[in-house]
């Protein structure tokens, strides 16, 4: 089979891997090791993507999963280019809507702090699975485009296909949009960084912003909390606000993506 279908007998061989390592980290991943060590799932699949590379002679580099101090740097960056992007679509979002931004009064820095710990192998594991070897091995087979659409319609069902979600019009019209526009700002952030690191850095700071950076209730959870929540009354300001807030994150995946651009006009600059 491999012989004979090679690259389609990769795709399955990946896809079971993958499949098998869900389910035994799903059995074993439970109480007291998931409560202090919840990173048995991405572990593993770092492993078995070692394992794919490794027997097509190559390594982790392919993707950027080497640990070294430019990877590691680009991972930190992208953790705070994510919650500084989040923060932007909010604030355009508080603009459009007269909405307003006020300091919790009581902040719980353990829970806050510790959630980067917690929401990590949440993120390393989706970006192993949607952004990691499949996703090149399909722009190595095809192209970015087609390798995009596919994945981030696969990205986008795992969030979608949620009973709440698809009883909720608002939401899903919301998810519909963002998560695409979630997918093309990490995979544009790996192929133009050459390291999965800043995807999983961006990942990680934009959902640890969007639980502990600036929620809807004083709870003490996050550091800041909106204190006039705006209602939509009608479809037209809700469809305009979506557009507003990944308008804003689509631009942050412009300038990633032109970066070494921006980065010698300004070099130019100031020589």
């Amino acid at each position: 089979m491999l012989k004979k279908y090679p690259i389609a007998s990769r795709y399955v061989l990946a896809i079971v891997l993958f499949a098998i390592v869900l389910f035994v980290s799903g059995m074993i991943n439970r109480g007291v090791l998931k409560q202090y060590f919840p990173y048995l799932p991405c572990i593993l699949l770092s492993v078995i993507t070692w394992i794919l590379y490794k027997t097509e002679k190559r390594s982790l580099k392919a993707i950027g999963l080497n640990f070294n101090l430019k990877n590691i740097s680009l991972f930190a960056l992208g953790t705070l280019i994510g919650i500084l992007a989040l923060f932007g679509a909010k604030y355009l979002r508080a603009l459009y809507l007269g909405e307003t931004f006020e300091v919790s009064t009581s902040i719980n820095q353990t829970t806050i702090l510790l959630a980067f710990y917690y929401i990590l192998p949440q993120v390393a594991t989706e970006e192993l699975l949607f952004r990691g070897y499949l996703f090149k091995k399909t722009i190595e087979i095809s192209n970015v485009v087609v390798a995009n659409i596919i994945f981030s319609i696969l990205f986008t069902l795992i969030h979608v296909l949620d009973e709440n979600v698809l009883n909720n019009k608002g939401m899903l019209i919301l998810l519909l949009i963002s998560i695409p526009v979630g997918h093309l700002l990490f995979a544009t952030a790996l192929l133009k960084s050459k390291t999965i690191f800043l995807a999983i850095g961006l990942h990680l700071g934009n959902n640890w912003a969007t639980r502990h950076l600036i929620i809807n209730s004083n709870s003490g959870d996050s550091i800041f909390y909106i204190e006039n929540i705006a209602r939509f009354d009608s479809w037209t300001p809700f469809i305009i606000f979506i557009f507003i807030f990944n308008g804003f994150f689509l631009f942050v995946t412009f300038l990633i993506w032109k970066w070494d651009k921006i980065s010698n006009s300004i070099t130019r600059k100031f020589k």
